[in-house]
């Protein structure tokens, strides 16, 4: 667990993934999209994924992935991330964890 909070403030946006997944494959193309610069996990890619993963649902985080950290804090995953989106509310707060410079 403290791997993973290290994980989750080192960098302005976190998205943890799986390249299996449909979602993810949106939600990081949304970032890339707006010229956010994302680090991304690929759980079913690197070392530990699976422990790494189980941390995530203790945080409350069902489905696993595709999930999102900004500015250190928990936003979700697709369904919460296009919310933001829809409701303007997505760059405003990219903008505050200063991983966008509009």
């Amino acid at each position: 667990m403290e791997k993973l909070q290290r994980m989750i403030s080192e960098k302005s946006v976190v998205i943890f993934s799986k390249n299996s997944c449909c979602m993810s494959h949106t939600i990081k193309t949304l970032f890339l999209d707006f010229g956010v610069n994302p680090t991304i996990y690929e759980l079913d890619e690197i070392t530990r994924g699976k422990e790494i993963e189980q941390a995530l649902t203790q945080l409350g985080c069902s489905p696993t992935v595709p999930m999102v950290f900004i500015g250190g804090q928990l936003v979700g995953g697709a369904n919460q991330v296009m919310s933001l989106h829809l409701n303007r509310s997505l760059v405003p707060m990219l903008k505050r964890a200063g991983a966008l410079w509009l």
